[in-house]
């Protein structure tokens, strides 16, 4: 026979465990969500980002992986098959020098790339930390790093980056490919980093006027944990975006420098060599030019368009 004050003594511990379960769930449910993850959620939806980013994707695999679509060396010529026509043998025809242009593009894919992710790591970093320390500090410390930025801002890009180039390369001697791709990416970098610090000093004096920053102030926190732990984090999602739209914008810019003999030189394959090796032949040969110049276009299009979708999915005034 069963005991009724144990059988109570059971409903009410199920009941309690019940209303413990619900509260744990609504408080999951509740749970704010953050910037971040609420961007992600975002950005699944966007058919442009996935379009950008599978575009990317394969990109970055091609430029990891270029043996898996080419079994053919791209430094490999033969002066019997000079500008032939796209056929079965080479998709994508062949250069003045009888190499096989697919394989060249794809190959030429890793040093693009390469070029500007980082021309964008280095153009962020110091833009970055300029940036920081100019938005936190204020005073004497922002009115310098804010001339100094306008110094560099003022400067064309391209006369720029020409007069940068060509007084580390006249000296004698024929530099390798690591240190053109070094003095490239300095060239960008040192010519692109006061806008990330534009981006980042606003977004850093808007952060420190926040009241969790005053808090921490308040508590004692440092300058050095209060920049790391609290303006750091709430300040990366503009430079990101800049980033993401400077990246293609880099990957271009190497092109133009190669363009005008200044960038990657042979035997480095770059789409910015080809598209070089082919200005001579446009007439007469317009498959040299079409490729590498067609995934030039669409790389830095899938960029810009990534930066796009990621500016609008952390601004909740664009969703």
């Amino acid at each position: 026979m069963t005991d009724p004050s144990a059988a109570a003594a059971g409903s009410t511990i199920e009941a309690h465990q019940m209303v413990s379960d619900a509260e744990h769930a609504s408080t999951t449910q509740d749970k704010p969500r953050s910037l971040w993850s609420d961007a992600w959620g975002d950005l699944r939806r966007r058919p442009l980002f996935i379009m950008s980013a599978t575009v990317i994707l394969f990109l970055i695999i091609v430029a990891a992986f270029p043996w898996l679509f080419t079994s053919v060396d791209p430094d490999a010529g033969d002066l019997q098959r000079s500008r032939l026509a796209p056929s079965a043998q080479a998709w994508f025809g062949y250069d003045t020098q009888g190499k096989d242009i697919f394989a060249r593009v794809v190959y030429g894919t890793r040093w693009s790339i390469l070029v500007g992710v980082m021309s964008t790591l280095v153009t962020v970093l110091i833009g970055g930390i300029m940036g920081l320390l100019s938005g936190f500090f204020g005073g004497w410390v922002d009115a310098i790093l804010s001339r100094v930025a306008d110094v560099f801002f003022g400067l064309p890009f391209v006369l720029g980056a020409i007069v940068i180039l060509s007084a580390f390369l006249s000296g004698g001697g024929s530099p390798g490919a690591f240190t053109i791709v070094s003095l490239v990416v300095l060239s960008i970098a040192l010519l692109s980093w006061p806008v990330a610090m534009r981006i980042m000093r606003s977004a850093a004096i808007t952060v420190k006027q926040q009241d969790f920053v005053k808090a921490a102030r308040a508590l004692g926190a440092s300058n050095s944990r209060i920049i790391v732990k609290h303006l750091l984090p709430n300040c990366l999602a503009p430079v990101l975006v800049y980033g993401t739209i400077a990246l293609g914008a880099f990957i271009g810019a190497e092109a133009t420098l190669s363009f005008l003999g200044l960038g990657l030189r042979a035997p480095a394959v770059s789409w910015g060599v080809m598209i070089a090796d082919a200005r001579d032949y446009i007439r007469i040969a317009p498959h040299l030019l079409y490729f590498p110049a067609g995934f030039l276009v669409i790389t830095v299009l899938a960029f810009v368009m990534l930066g796009d979708a990621v500016r609008e999915a952390l601004d909740p005034k664009l969703r």
